[in-house]
């Protein structure tokens, strides 16, 4: 018991018995008092008060009169935003802060390393105060600056439009295109996959997804939204004068000397359309299976999988786990002048040298099921099928498997096991399942810890036992995250693959051809050797890889 739970027994916030039972329950994955206030046991006001009358800390309820948050501009708006920090003043002895948990220890190290010489002065305030005046000192300042192109300067005025030709005149103008050429090139620069422009009432909202997660980038004034969606719009050559339908289009372009292929998505919303952006950075992609983070046992049984000579091998997981490079790095590995491999892909994310890609195109009648049949008359020895949807596509797929193919595909399950559930929902007979699957893995993404700032400690025996982590005689530590300039302050940087292999063994087969369930046939996996998704998130956590809350946040608490 730590000496804040027995000040807040001694103060009577919570009891022993109150203490006790959280702590039977395991439920030690954040600080008992930060659990305690989001429970609701004990609120966040006597929290405080606690804190002010134990330890003299100040409450603050009002910011201080002329305050100049232009002093701060070189600490992140998101790292104060998530760490619920807002520095108030700074003298050439003293830094000011204010913080709704002053136990919040990774906030004290940031600050000492940004202000080394400064002695820190903690004040405190509640969340909802501290983030209001974050919104109001800091995010509405960087909106005021990005909205203001100086010399450039946009009027409302002048986006006051219902003449197409005017809307691809304003388009073309040069404050428009300097706008969307900021954003690309941010994106870019930002390591961003995605780029999303949103449309409300009041604002226009653009967010980048950085790791998997996405991040407000900046908010435009609604009057820029019809000239920011026409100039995305004809860079992807759509029908600027069609706003009442999705479209779909692509930007090929060069970013910072790197070759960057733009998916387009435009959907028509309440407010205007919502433009999404997939960024395809070709300089950069690496599609090799040792950088994908495989454990040495489940590597070894992948590489010696994708080399079989006719079967089918899927791999599953949400969209953004990763699937595609997968399946494009066993395409590389296994690729050679005496194999002949196509693809069917919607859409073809990156073109691989010496492999035969193909787009479908619902329109013109080519789906996967057509695109299929016309594959198996072109005499391949694999063929990779971008995603199996129906029961049509999964027939021919597995048809092709049995006539001597070796057959990739993806799906949509949350697990490997699961896969095979689906596609027996889907129609698909138990016996050419059975005859044709020879594995199936699962996979995830996790963000990977900031090498530069990571910070090891030693796991409570709680927590140690209840994500049974295995440290095979090492030292008994794992990291969490900290964060620095070099990773944006969030503590992670890049991403890598947690997996679940199964192999589809005779006794697998037996149970699939019995129709037995799900978990009887997990339950084989896992006798048989298959470690699941937590288990390798686990291993990775305790190598210092990745963080307890990145591998619960992707599998599940």
């Amino acid at each position: 018991m730590s000496a804040l739970v027995d000040l807040m027994i001694r103060n009577n916030l919570i009891t022993r018995k109150d203490y006790e039972k959280v702590a039977g329950a395991g439920m030690h994955d954040e600080p008992f008092h930060k659990l305690a206030i989001r429970s609701g046991m004990v609120s966040e006001d006597d929290y405080l008060n606690l804190l002010k009358d134990a330890y003299g800390y100040v409450i603050m309820e009002h910011i201080p009169d002329g305050y100049r948050p232009d002093a701060f501009a070189h600490i992140s708006p998101a790292f104060m935003d998530e760490h619920c920090l807002l520095p108030l003043d700074t003298t050439d002895r003293e830094i000011r802060i204010a913080v709704n948990d002053p136990f919040d220890y990774l906030i004290l190290d940031t600050i000492k390393k940004l202000y080394p010489a400064k002695k820190i002065i903690v004040y405190l305030s509640r969340k909802e105060k501290i983030k209001q005046w974050i919104n109001e000192y800091f995010y509405q300042e960087e909106r005021s600056v990005q909205e203001d192109d100086s010399d450039d300067e946009i009027s409302e005025s002048a986006y006051a439009f219902e003449d197409l030709e005017h809307l691809r005149d304003l388009a073309s103008e040069a404050p428009v295109i300097k706008k969307v050429n900021q954003l690309l090139t941010s994106a870019v620069e930002d390591r961003a996959s995605d780029i999303h422009i949103e449309p409300f009432e009041d604002r226009l909202v653009v967010r980048f997804r950085q790791d998997g997660l996405l991040q407000e980038h900046m908010v435009l004034p609604t009057y820029m939204q019809q000239a920011v969606s026409t100039r995305l719009k004809i860079m992807a050559r759509l029908d600027i004068a069609e706003r009442r339908v999705p479209q779909d289009g692509r930007i090929k372009t060069k970013i910072a000397g790197k070759d960057i292929d733009i998916r387009v998505s435009c959907l028509p919303t309440v407010y205007g359309e919502s433009v999404v952006m997939r960024i395809l950075d070709r300089t950069s992609a690496s599609f090799s299976l040792e950088k994908l983070g495989f454990p040495e046992r489940e590597y070894k049984i992948f590489h010696k999988l994708i080399y079989s000579p006719y079967g089918m091998l899927l791999v599953t997981g949400p969209t953004g786990s990763g699937k595609t490079t997968t399946l494009y790095s066993a395409l590389n590995t296994i690729h050679s002048i005496e194999k002949k491999i196509i693809t069917i892909e919607d859409p073809v994310e990156y073109e691989l040298d010496g492999i035969n890609q193909i787009h479908v195109n619902p329109k013109a009648g080519l789906n996967f099921a057509s695109g299929l049949r016309s594959i198996v008359r072109q005499d391949p020895d694999v063929i990779l099928i971008g995603e199996i949807r129906d029961k049509e596509t999964a027939d021919i797929a597995i048809q092709s498997a049995l006539t001597g193919h070796l057959v990739f595909s993806t799906l949509h399950t949350n697990d490997a096991s699961g896969a095979i559930s689906r596609l027996i929902e889907i129609g698909v007979e138990d016996y050419l399942l059975a005859s044709s699957l020879i594995g199936i893995m699962a996979q995830r993404l996790v963000r990977i810890l900031c090498p530069f700032c990571k910070k090891k400690f030693v796991p409570d025996e709680l927590i140690i036992k209840k994500y049974n982590l295995q440290f095979n005689g090492g030292p008994k530590e794992i990291c969490q995250p900290r964060g620095c300039e070099k990773c944006g302050f969030s503590g992670y940087k890049g991403r890598i693959a947690i997996f679940e292999l199964m192999v589809v063994t005779d006794e697998i087969r037996e149970l699939i051809l019995q129709n037995k369930s799900v978990v009887s046939i997990r339950k084989m996996g896992f006798d048989q050797g298959m470690t699941f998704l937590r288990e390798d998130g686990w291993s990775k956590v305790v190598n210092g890889v990745t963080s307890i809350e990145e591998v619960l946040r992707v599998t599940g608490q």
